[in-house]
């Protein structure tokens, strides 16, 4: 219940500053958070120049961290009101206001705007420092482009083309770095390439709280290295290459596997833990590459940890599930026989004699699905849980992407868990005759082979094999998350979809659509056959998604009340 507006909760008046960058006038506030303590600090000549779309080019600035002012490139020429004997402003014969020019130059990354102040980011004198900047910048750096890593994502090779000149005037020997430098376990440094922005310093030091990344040395021998005695070895430390504006830091995991004008890059999400961070996916030839961050203020902002970054290996397993297989299931099974007998055999069950246990890495639309043969069939249901350790940036302890949604969606109440007990017990016990397990092994659950060979129908959706799978009478090939199109409900709430990045092999089918078939048959509910028209008709059902739809959750999503 929201309070009435009064003098004592009326949010406080924003103060705001007008400003004009290039001629256009832009209203800034005149303070904004400061990235590393949140505190207000005055707004910059860069933020105004950003809200004005005007591109100043940077390599220090990033707006997530602490302002640093030292390449220089952000070099812009103002101009501020003339202020006359009585302090008030004066005035031009045509009424405008008096602009004295400045005679020097700012970085726009780290000075502030006032009222009245006038930015120019295209004069000759600006086009000039350009120039010269990434004149000093390029004197000892490597003509080694063809064959870094960064080619294609490099800001020193974009603004070279774009702000500097054809031709270097520069004769002398270069100086030499180290080029290959084992930085930590999962990041390699060349020297030689890095223009000394300090960004991987402040990320360290200030956002992950790992104070070891430094720079030793003199002069033109200046580099960065970590801690003596110690890797460059925290959670985070993959951000660093993402925020490195040249080839300076590359990733292990990536270095010389493929051009990144090669990628596709398909917007998805992370599924590690309950966090949800945003991610893009770069793949080529249905052949997953790597996982970068994709910005989300609401979520994960502009980082993603190691662990998740890199837990995608495991997709593209030539261990996984790719036929329909099982005890029950001969030979070149196909899925137009094979669903409506399961079919058969759930609509014959008593009530109450099925059990179904469904995994919190199903989407919401699946987990949803799950709930409605749940409901026929009159079963006990519940989810797995997952925990381990948490830290104060971005990795929860809930090791589910989804165990939200599972608990919106019905399949478990409360507290996930609760009944795995009460579901063995009823297969000891003769009670529960058919388990459908989507997603998980049980066996890691109490369910063990013994009781799982007492059931007269063990249907396993499975995308690796598990001792689950080996007890089944029928296996189902089951796709990951970068195989299909869905949505996670994240710990906090928030609701997000997720898109397809590669195809599944063999056989495979998402959930969704083995799930929905099997409604269809078991219940003769018609439902929408694509992802979005299941998640639309899912949220007219469940209280906690009503008014949301597919396409209104854009890419950054919804949060709802959990």
């Amino acid at each position: 219940m929201s309070l009435p507006a009064t003098t004592e909760n009326r949010p406080a008046p924003v103060e705001t500053i007008t400003v004009q960058v290039d001629g256009r006038t832009v209203v800034m506030p005149r303070t904004m958070p400061d990235p590393k303590t949140g505190k207000p600090v005055p707004t910059s000549m860069i933020q105004a120049c950003e809200a004005a779309r005007v591109d100043v080019p940077h390599y220090c600035y990033h707006p997530r961290l602490p302002v640093a002012g030292n390449c220089r490139m952000c070099l812009v020429e103002f101009g501020t009101p003339a202020i006359g004997p009585d302090r008030k402003p004066m005035l031009n014969p045509d009424g405008t206001m008096r602009i004295n020019k400045a005679p020097r130059p700012a970085i726009a990354c780290a000075t502030p705007i006032s009222p009245g102040m006038e930015i120019y980011t295209a004069t000759a004198g600006v086009t000039a420092m350009r120039k010269a900047v990434l004149e000093f910048l390029l004197i000892n750096h490597p003509l080694d482009c063809p064959i870094c890593d960064q080619a294609g994502e490099c800001k020193l090779q974009e603004y070279s083309v774009e702000y500097g000149q054809a031709e270097s005037r520069f004769v002398e020997a270069k100086v030499h770095k180290p080029k290959q430098v084992d930085l930590g376990p999962r990041i390699m440094l060349d020297d030689e390439r890095c223009i000394l922005c300090t960004r991987c310093i402040r990320f360290t030091r200030d956002v992950v709280g790992d104070d070891a990344l430094g720079i030793m040395n003199r002069g033109s021998f200046n580099t960065i290295t970590a801690y003596p005695g110690r890797p460059f070895d925290n959670n985070y430390t993959l951000n660093t290459v993402d925020l490195c504006p040249v080839g300076a830091l590359t990733s292990k995991d990536f270095r010389f596997q493929m051009r990144v004008w090669f990628l596709k890059e398909s917007k998805s999400l992370c599924t590690s833990c309950g966090t949800g961070c945003n991610v893009v996916i770069g793949s080529r030839e249905e052949r997953i590459l790597r996982y970068t961050p994709r910005d989300n203020d609401a979520v994960n902002g502009s980082w993603m940890c190691d662990h998740g970054r890199l837990n995608y290996k495991w997709i593209g397993s030539a261990e996984r599930c790719r036929e329909i297989s099982g005890r029950a299931v001969a030979p070149g099974t196909r899925w137009e026989t094979v669903l409506p007998a399961i079919a058969e055999k759930l609509r014959a069950s008593a009530p109450g004699a099925t059990a179904v246990v469904a995994s919190a890495r199903l989407t919401n639309e699946e987990l949803w699905l799950a709930a409605k043969l749940k409901q026929k069939l009159g079963a006990l249901s519940d989810a797995v849980p997952r925990f381990g350790d948490a830290d104060k940036l971005l990795v929860c302890a809930d090791k589910n992407p989804n165990s939200t949604g599972a608990c919106l969606t019905g399949i478990c109440h409360t507290e996930m868990g609760i009944n795995l007990g009460d579901i063995a017990a009823g297969i000891r016990q003769g009670r529960i005759k058919q388990m459908i397990v989507l997603g998980e092994d049980v066996t890691q659950q109490d369910i063990g082979a013994d009781l799982l060979a007492k059931l007269e129908l063990l249907l396993v959706v499975a995308i690796l094999p598990s001792p689950t799978s080996a007890a089944a009478h029928y296996v189902l090939p089951g796709c990951a998350h970068a195989e299909k199109r869905g949505s996670f409900t994240n710990v906090k709430g928030r609701v997000q979809r997720f898109l397809k990045v590669v195809e599944a092999p063999g056989q495979a089918r998402p959930e969704s659509e083995i799930l929905r078939e099997l409604v269809g048959l078991v219940t003769g509910e018609q439902l929408p056959a694509t992802p979005e028209g299941l998640f639309n008709r899912m949220a007219a059902e469940v209280p906690a998604f009503q008014g949301l739809t597919w396409a209104g959750l854009g890419d950054a999503g919804v949060t709802v009340q959990i």
